[in-house]
């Protein structure tokens, strides 16, 4: 009896002792993202975004279940090879338990397996590109971020009119050109089509020749006639084309919303229309008046187009660990898919098919102010996830 009482005891202890180191182990975050390169305005948002949204959903604490959160940095450069190697290392040498980013499409597509091969969870914001969650996916990967086809739907809803020609200018990369072929789509019934399709480097600053061509194909077009814009990253394509006066042709110039920054080249644009992921003023809900007036008190300044993404990056992973009692990678899967959670855009749910994360967009149209340095996008209505019919196009 009393080497059996002994005996339980051991086992006693060893569990607790078990217990108490698993609670004592830190949750650990990789954010592998765009750093630098092309989209590194981008990525300092989602990075700030992602940081107050794990401090909101933790009361301020940083942690889950009684686990410190720990966030690493991997700095993907916009590079595709670099992404993929930064995960791997992540995973196979830091250990981490879930993984966050990246910011260019490009980059996100190499590191999608990565996430397979080690069977750990892959965040996805906030690269756009409908492959991630469409042919290239995987059972690993969610994401909080909007979709390329969610960005052309409701920017269809916005501009899908009857008699009305459009010609796209996009970068020739996969954010571009998955773009068009979205939007291409969301016209469809409409009574709105392309007539022409313009890809441009990523990196392009000269849009004579581009816009030259874009011109001749709509001029002699009858009805209403749009340029728009599918562009990522510091230089302003929508504010150079119109720059160069499609107006005496009767052409207009449209996009969808973007960055304060980038919105400032549009105060040329008064009265354009299109759809935007977020604008701080836009949706009333508790995280984003949170969000909007701690941005403000730390950094004299509002939020901006991604630091809404991150923040609901980082109240995504919370709700899921949490959901699911732990880090292991089974247990967040189906604890996260068909999950609901409120980010400042308001309810978001993570689709059971595809992991992608169903949300509403804002149709708005722009009006100047001078007491505002950029164009303001004056909500025109709430596009609703139930309007936006996004198909299903993995191979689950």
């Amino acid at each position: 009896m009393i080497r059996t009482i002994a005996r339980l005891t051991a086992a006693s202890l060893a569990v607790a002792a078990g217990l108490a180191l698993a609670q004592g182990k830190p949750i650990k975050i990789a954010h592998v993202y765009d750093k630098t390169g092309a989209l590194e305005a981008y990525a300092k948002q989602t990075h700030t975004g992602l940081m107050m949204g794990l401090e909101y959903a933790t009361g301020g604490k940083m942690e889950i279940l009684g686990r410190k959160i720990e966030v690493i940095e991997k700095d993907s450069q916009f590079k595709p090879d670099v992404g993929k190697a930064q995960l791997a290392a992540a995973f196979g040498d830091d250990k981490v338990d879930v993984a966050i980013g990246p910011t260019g499409s490009g980059v996100a597509l190499a590191m999608l397996p990565v996430a397979e091969e080690y069977k750990k969870i892959l965040l996805v914001e906030p690269a756009v590109a409908d492959s991630i969650t469409g042919d290239k996916w995987n059972r690993y990967i969610f994401r909080t971020g909007r979709s390329s086809m969610q960005d052309a739907i409701s920017n269809a809803l916005a501009l899908g009119k009857k008699d009305t020609q459009i010609a796209t200018l996009a970068q020739d990369y996969a954010f571009g050109r998955d773009g068009v072929k979205a939007f291409k789509e969301a016209l469809a019934g409409t009574g709105a089509q392309i007539v022409h399709e313009e890809y441009a480097p990523v990196q392009a600053t000269d849009f004579t020749a581009p816009a030259e061509r874009l011109f001749n194909a709509l001029k002699d077009k009858k009805g209403r006639k749009v340029i728009f814009v599918i562009w990522a990253g510091s230089i302003n394509a929508t504010a150079k084309v119109a720059e160069l006066n499609p107006q005496r042709f009767g052409i207009e110039v449209a996009t969808g919303g973007n960055i304060l920054p980038a919105m400032a080249g549009f105060k040329s644009l008064p009265g354009m229309e299109g759809a935007t992921y977020y604008y701080y003023e836009i949706p009333q809900n508790p995280a984003n008046k949170w969000l909007v007036a701690e941005h403000y008190r730390r950094f004299k300044s509002p939020p901006d187009f991604f630091t809404a993404g991150g923040m609901s990056a980082g109240i995504a992973i919370v709700e899921g660990i949490k959901k699911a009692g732990g880090t292991d990678t089974e247990k967040l899967i189906a604890a996260m898919e068909g999950m609901p959670f409120d980010t400042p855009k308001g309810r978001m749910t993570f689709r059971k098919e595809d992991h992608q994360a169903m949300q509403s967009m804002y149709h708005f149209k722009l009006r100047v102010d001078p007491g505002f340095e950029w164009a303001v996008p004056t909500l025109v209505r709430e596009i609703k996830p139930e309007e936006m019919k996004v198909p299903i196009r993995n191979k689950r």
